[in-house]
């Protein structure tokens, strides 16, 4: 009887120790506030991060429209569009996919709080059928300064794409936001969902009726988002966030057309980002082939497109031949060296929806190098969170405010300066860049759950506000997070449950 005692509880103890070392609730938690600390605008009265204050409330002004509100995309103040739409659009897959996890975490009124920012401004800035706001603030003067943004100083001029100077990937972003939205919100505020979606709508007309790629119209985003990828993968990409939202067949007919002249069956990839997007439009089209009603051309195009998604869902687990996604020594999926954090958040949250997609299909993935299951792919996943939470080689947890150990000197210009609420004296453009830029203290203010660019190919990390490469965070980096977070919670929470059942 000693001996069955015994074995059970190592085996309690082994399913607790492998479940996780980590609390996701908590990063949860944490992941939402971020949100708080980026937003522009008037802040409402529960604004929770108390370090920060009002800030670009003359935004359009000059322009004769407002557009007060929306967030700042990193550490810097100034508003742009493209990421910012993809910021939104993620937060609300997550929330679609896992709203229940995140309710049950407590953060579901705080996630829909954080999409409805984004989505307030988006209507703002949507002024006209064929028109829309993409910009506020210039990144080279912006970039001169080092300010709060309570004191900003630098040019607030705001820019537009129209029907004489388009942006199809700008427009088809935010009407794939707007619709994804719509989803999460139809529930909740069934009103407001209808005007998200009756923008969603114009937008992707807008979009799809005036071809070009954004930055061509608009030259100051060049040096900061320019769109690499043209514009055809926002479009499928907000073709089927409007099939998500209406239930159309005309959106799905649009994604199997244009499928080949579009590079969606095409385009084989091993990242995912705020410009890249073929691989979330190639996962977003396989879940397609698991409703009813599917025509034999539908679902022979759907099929090509399947085989695209697994190819990227291969290359994050190694299993492609030689296509794969590089790994560093500690384990890390790395793409660059910029930002590399964005792409593993990213992965993370991709591998997660596939696994939940070949659950419900019954299915396992069929590699070049050898077969997945759902637990390898739910298992990647995780891995690629622990390792940003602290189960790397430095011990540091890139999600900052995290754990012991993370990043205390981010490249954010709010969080280095002390806080207007303890002072309200005005620092100046230069002051700022004297007396904090370069200061080798901590920031004064902690950004909690903002995902910083995180380690090189070598798993080495610098903790300086100088290397903005690797200290630098954006909002499109934490928004995936906060599905997987609350998904791996919730495992955490059935993993417990079930060794309690077992012992007794």
């Amino acid at each position: 009887m000693n001996y069955r005692w015994r074995i059970r509880a190592v085996v309690l103890l082994f399913l607790l120790v492998t479940a996780s070392a980590f609390d996701y609730k908590d990063a949860l938690s944490k992941s939402l506030l971020y949100f708080e600390a980026q937003r522009s605008g008037r802040l409402p009265y529960n604004q929770r991060v108390t370090w920060r204050s009002h800030s670009g409330l003359i935004d359009g002004l000059q322009q004769g429209v407002d557009l007060v509100g929306g967030y700042y995309d990193a550490g810097d103040h100034v508003k742009f569009g493209l990421p910012m739409a993809f910021t939104i659009t993620l937060l609300s897959w997550s929330v679609m996919e896992y709203g229940e996890q995140i309710a049950a975490a407590g953060e579901y009124g705080h996630a829909l709080e954080a999409i409805k920012w984004g989505t307030d401004y988006f209507i703002k800035a949507h002024a006209e059928r064929e028109v829309l706001w993409v910009e506020v603030g210039d990144g080279d003067t912006d970039h001169y300064c080092w300010q709060r943004s309570e004191d900003m100083t630098t040019s607030r001029k705001a820019y537009k794409i129209d029907s004489e100077h388009p942006g199809s990937d700008v427009a088809g972003e935010t009407a794939a936001a707007m619709a994804a939205a719509a989803v999460v919100f139809r529930r909740e505020n069934p009103r407001y969902a209808e005007i998200l979606l009756r923008h969603a709508r114009e937008l992707f007309e807008f979009a799809d009726g005036r071809r070009g790629r954004y930055d061509g119209s608009v030259r100051e985003a060049r040096r900061y988002y320019p769109s690499w990828s043209g514009f055809e993968d926002e479009l499928l990409w907000a073709a089927l966030w409007m099939h998500k939202a209406t239930g159309r067949e005309e959106y799905v007919d649009y994604v199997v057309e244009k499928a080949e002249e579009f590079g969606g069956t095409g385009w084989a990839m091993t990242e995912f980002s705020w410009d890249v997007k073929f691989a979330g439009v190639q996962i977003l089209a396989s879940k397609l082939l698991v409703e009813g009603n599917l025509s034999k051309k539908q679902r022979g195009v759907l099929e090509q497109y399947r085989s695209k998604a697994e190819h990227y869902i291969c290359s994050c687990l190694n299993k492609n031949n030689g296509s794969n996604v590089h790994r560093t020594p500690g384990g890390m999926l790395f793409v660059r060296e910029w930002n590399n954090m964005q792409y593993v958040a990213n992965a993370a949250f991709l591998l997660s929806v596939y696994s939940d997609h070949l659950s419900k299909a019954g299915q396992q993935l069929h590699c070049p190098n050898g077969i997945l299951t759902i637990d390898d792919l739910r298992g990647e996943a995780k891995a690629q969170v622990d390792y940003l939470l602290g189960s790397n080689p430095l011990g540091i947890s890139y999600l900052v405010g995290y754990g012991p150990k993370y990043p205390t000197k981010v490249h954010h210009r709010g969080a280095s300066i002390v806080s207007y609420k303890r002072s309200k004296g005005f620092i100046g453009c230069m002051q700022g860049y004297y007396n904090w830029y370069a200061r080798p203290d901590p920031n004064p203010n902690i950004i909690i759950g903002a995902l910083v660019g995180g380690p090189d190919s070598k798993d080495r990390f610098k903790d300086d506000r100088m290397n903005y490469m690797q200290t630098e965070a954006c909002t499109y980096n934490t928004a995936p997070l906060v599905g997987v977070f609350a998904k791996l919670h919730q495992h955490i929470q059935e993993v417990s449950n079930s060794t309690t059942t077992f012992s007794s």
